[in-house]
């Protein structure tokens, strides 16, 4: 375990720095327990051994951050680390390389870390600490072993896919693919501009959209007071089927651990929104209104019908060849570049 920012350093000096040899690193969180979720552990492998970097006694990660900025490394299901690695240091290793995508590029249905270690390596690993809270200290034997066996088997798991990848001529593909997700974490926004518009409240009215923003930062101000995923304190579903029953006028039903003083407030915040007078509701994100003619659903199920065809052919999922949300974009004449990736449209000559 590195506790300190000079074992740190010293770790980062021994650590795979060149083109062709990686380190093979996972992180985990304490979203599921606190408000603020933090980075409380950092798992590398160089290969040979496995090494566990405590971010919260470490008093200067700069060392790591250094080292990533020009490094090439594998991580798998690398999207919530990319996130928080964006957050943690402002940026991004040179290159990710992960083995999910990997494996589902080689056609492999049951792509979990877990699933994969099982099968390259017949080893069965216990997923029990998987929703532990990663911010307690010191962390239980099992949690460490648990940690630890993140990154174990990485790299061989790596080099077994990119083996996969390179005879069945699709790593190229696998590169465009890593960087296309790279991308795509760089470029999302920090912040939402309006972080209460949650999945499902396009269905509401103005009104009931106004109940939702309301209801939204009410359980925002909870959570942080609490220090607990807003989660925990009521579910998005809740909040949306509470904005719709409230401005009913009917009464909502709410958990056990909304109950006196988180009570009141909820009440009090909701009586407010409902007084708010129309001119100030929010307004409906409308879609893009589009309606289907015969020639665009042509256009659609012959695109659709060639994606099949070529993921049968190679053996994987369709919506890795393309997904439906690419294909209905193009199918209304939308340049398939800013849909999809190179060898995907070289797969369905686009």
């Amino acid at each position: 375990m590195i506790t300190t920012t000079s074992e740190l350093a010293a770790l980062v000096e021994q650590l795979p720095a060149c083109d062709s040899t990686y380190a093979g690193i996972d992180l985990e969180a304490d979203n599921l327990h606190r408000y603020a979720e933090q980075l409380c552990l950092i798992q590398i492998s160089d290969g040979k051994d496995v090494f566990l970097v405590d971010p919260l006694e470490v008093d200067d990660l700069s060392p790591f951050r250094d080292y990533l900025a020009t490094q090439r490394i594998w991580m798998h299901g690398a999207d919530f680390d990319m996130t928080l690695l964006r957050r943690e240091f402002g940026a991004l290793p040179r290159m990710i390389y992960d083995t999910q995508i990997a494996a589902r590029l080689v056609g492999i249905p049951r792509f979990s870390y877990a699933n994969l270690v099982e099968q390259f390596f017949d080893v069965k690993l216990c997923k029990a600490s998987q929703k532990e809270n990663w911010g307690q200290r010191p962390l239980p034997d099992k949690m460490r072993e648990y940690a630890s066996n993140d990154v174990r088997y990485l790299l061989p798991l790596a080099q077994a896919l990119e083996d996969d990848l390179k005879a069945k001529e699709r790593y190229p593909w696998f590169v465009e693919s890593c960087q296309a997700a790279m991308k795509r974490v760089l470029s999302r926004e920090v912040e939402k501009e309006d972080p209460w518009r949650i999945r499902g409240s396009g269905k509401l009215d103005p009104q009931a959209l106004c109940v939702l923003r309301a209801l939204w930062h009410w359980r925002d101000r909870e959570a942080q007071e609490w220090d607990r995923p807003p989660f925990m304190v009521a579910r998005n579903q809740d909040l949306i089927k509470w904005s719709d029953v409230l401005v009913r006028g009917e009464k909502i039903q709410t958990p056990r651990n909304v109950r006196g003083g988180r009570a009141r407030r909820l009440k009090d915040a909701t009586d407010e929104a409902l007084k708010i007078s129309a001119s100030d509701w929010p307004e409906r994100i409308r879609g893009n209104g589009r309606r289907w003619n015969s020639l665009q659903e042509k256009r659609y199920d012959e695109l659709a019908g060639k994606r099949d065809e070529a993921a049968e052919n190679l053996e994987i999922e369709p919506s890795i060849v393309a997904s439906r949300a690419a294909l209905e974009q193009i199918a209304w004449d939308e340049d398939p570049a800013q849909h999809l990736l190179d060898w995907q449209r070289g797969l369905l000559e686009l």
